[in-house]
């Protein structure tokens, strides 16, 4: 699994976790909709960490909340 399908995962589960629907966390996190729903998109998916901190803030977690779980913890050298 690439670093975007987890950062989208983890967005997704949040979400689920907290009965909120990708377009509250838009709002909430101050971020358009279509950026949300871009990052969702297995076949565009850029996102900037400008924008993860964003909805960090919307879900009231930090970075290192975020960030700290076994897939990120996992994930395979990018570079080869």
């Amino acid at each position: 699994m690439s670093v975007k399908d987890i950062v989208a995962e983890r967005f997704k589960n949040l979400c689920e976790g907290r009965n909120i629907k990708i377009n509250e966390l838009a709002n909430m996190s101050g971020v358009t909709p279509s950026t949300v729903y871009s990052m969702m998109d297995k076949s565009r998916r850029d996102i900037s960490i400008t924008t993860i901190k964003k909805l960090c803030d919307g879900l009231e977690i930090s970075l290192g909340e975020f960030f700290s779980t076994a897939e990120f913890d996992s994930l395979e050298q990018e570079i080869k």
